[in-house]
């Protein structure tokens, strides 16, 4: 049984405009950094202005009622850069977490150390490091 031109060209156009609408919504569905509103507030934010070399970027993150695994799966979801770093400071009070922030270790001021309750780093080769307590 052939099947004529016309119909076979409608359904291939059918399949591509399915397949399209599937992979646009796939896209725009993923879940984001709204599933954290009121635990984790960010902050504060760095990123270097330099657009040739590596991207670093360091977020200071207030955290009002999360779990170690809540911090983690929000820091993996920050922007990161192919041989960049992301580094992601967790603290447990709003008044005591840094506003400034540099590019340079100690990236805010020590006296916040205290209130630092866990830091995630990315480093350039993708490799995840998650700490709690980490100026203990």
């Amino acid at each position: 049984m052939k099947v004529p031109r016309n119909k076979l060209n409608l359904l291939l156009i059918g399949a591509a405009i399915g397949i399209a609408t599937w992979l646009f919504w796939e896209s725009v569905s993923q879940p984001g950094l709204e599933q954290w509103s009121g635990k984790i507030e960010e902050m504060a934010f760095y990123r270097n202005e330099n657009n040739t070399g590596p991207i670093r970027r360091i977020y200071t993150v207030y955290v009002k009622d999360a779990t170690a695994e809540d911090m983690r799966a929000y820091a993996d979801r920050m922007p990161y850069t192919k041989y960049g770093t992301t580094t992601v400071y967790f603290f447990s009070e709003r008044d005591r977490t840094p506003k400034d922030l540099r590019a340079e270790n100690p990236h805010f001021d020590p006296d916040f150390n205290s209130n630092c309750i866990a830091v995630y780093e990315k480093n350039s080769m993708a490799q995840v490091q998650f700490r709690r307590n980490p100026f203990d």
